[in-house]
């Protein structure tokens, strides 16, 4: 009777799993349910809203101040001057939204979309945002001082003058959308990727951009204001 020969194990170890040099944001996964249409009553503080579907409503000015959203759909809605401070929105979407004014200011937005958004001039200063997509539209002049983002994508939007001071940023990306006079004063950073932002511009804060990932180019780009703000004097020969 012979002996079935075995091969010895290999002992080389196995290649380290290379961990990116920034990790990425994690993307919501919105599913929502089959929809009802809002209550009669509207949108009101407090309110308690689950797989409400507004589609086309004007909500400006309106009075949602501490109202819960889950599993909602606001699509092609005004929301100039509407209250929604301390709301929270969680597994929902935005859609093709637009206004002036929208007070957001200390709101949660959790698993949640924003699509196609016009928008100027929103408070949202001290708003949380955890995996978060803002695809495509315009947002001008978003406030978002002393904000916490996890896991927020900003995808070929168009964000003018946002102000991001005070606020932290955690695996956020800046992905084919233009950023124009950013404001990063004391912002806290990490695994924040700007690489692929198709424009970048910043205003002020420039010094506040520690940790984060920026492309060649973009450092020939701010290279002006990085000299600036270490206080060099950039002269030609002879000057």
């Amino acid at each position: 009777m012979t002996s079935r020969s075995t091969r010895p194990r290999s002992t080389a170890p196995r290649p380290a799993r290379r961990t990116p040099a920034v990790r990425p944001p994690r993307r919501p996964e919105l599913r929502l349910p089959p929809l009802v249409e809002p209550p009669g009553w509207g949108l009101v503080p407090d309110g308690d809203y689950d797989g409400v579907e507004w589609r086309g409503d004007a909500l400006d000015d309106g009075d949602g101040g501490g109202a819960s959203f889950l599993d909602c759909l606001l699509s092609d809605c005004g929301l100039g001057g509407t209250r929604l401070t301390r709301a929270r929105f969680v597994d929902s979407r935005l859609e093709a939204v637009r206004g002036v004014g929208t007070q957001l200011a200390e709101a949660t937005l959790r698993d949640v979309e924003v699509i196609d958004a016009r928008l100027g001039g929103t408070q949202a200063h001290g708003a949380v945002l955890e995996r978060v997509v803002v695809r495509g539209g315009k947002l001008d002049y978003l406030n978002l001082r002393g904000a916490k983002l996890k896991d927020v994508v900003f995808e070929a939007c168009v964000l003018v003058e946002p102000d991001f001071g005070g606020a932290s940023l955690e695996r956020v990306a800046f992905v084919d959308c233009v950023v124009k006079g950013a404001d990063f004063n004391k912002v806290t950073l990490k695994d924040v990727d700007l690489r692929q932002a198709a424009e970048l511009g910043v205003a002020a804060g420039i010094g506040g951009l520690r940790g984060a990932a920026i492309s060649p180019d973009q450092l020939i780009d701010l290279a002006p204001a990085l000299a600036a703000e270490l206080g060099m004097r950039v002269l030609d020969l002879g000057e």
